[in-house]
């Protein structure tokens, strides 16, 4: 089960990355609960870090009662969004094309 929560964190960490890298690009976040998040917060770093904080203490929670599908699926999840991140930053970067 530990094992669960930290690929948890270390996804949250990469979500984390891969959307301060759409931020930096000018790209708004598809997430319409960070978004009002980044909008809300004194500036979107502290709205996206909120969020984050937010995410891991459901992981923590979801660790100490025992929820270990839950983490499970929650960690196919953020892996999906992950390399969706990935992948549009990717695609985005090639000449000619606007994500």
């Amino acid at each position: 089960m530990t094992h669960q929560l930290t690929q948890y964190s270390y996804l949250q960490l990469l979500d984390l990355l891969t959307t301060l890298a759409f931020l930096l690009r000018g790209l708004q976040e598809g997430n319409p609960v960070v978004r009002l998040a980044l909008n809300v917060a004194p500036d979107p770093l502290t709205g996206l870090l909120a969020v984050k904080l937010l995410a891991l203490g459901l992981g923590v929670y979801c660790w100490r009662v025992g929820r270990e599908r839950l983490l499970q699926r929650m960690n196919l999840l953020f892996a999906a969004v992950v390399a969706w991140n990935l992948v549009a930053l990717i695609v985005g970067s090639l000449p000619g094309v606007n994500v």
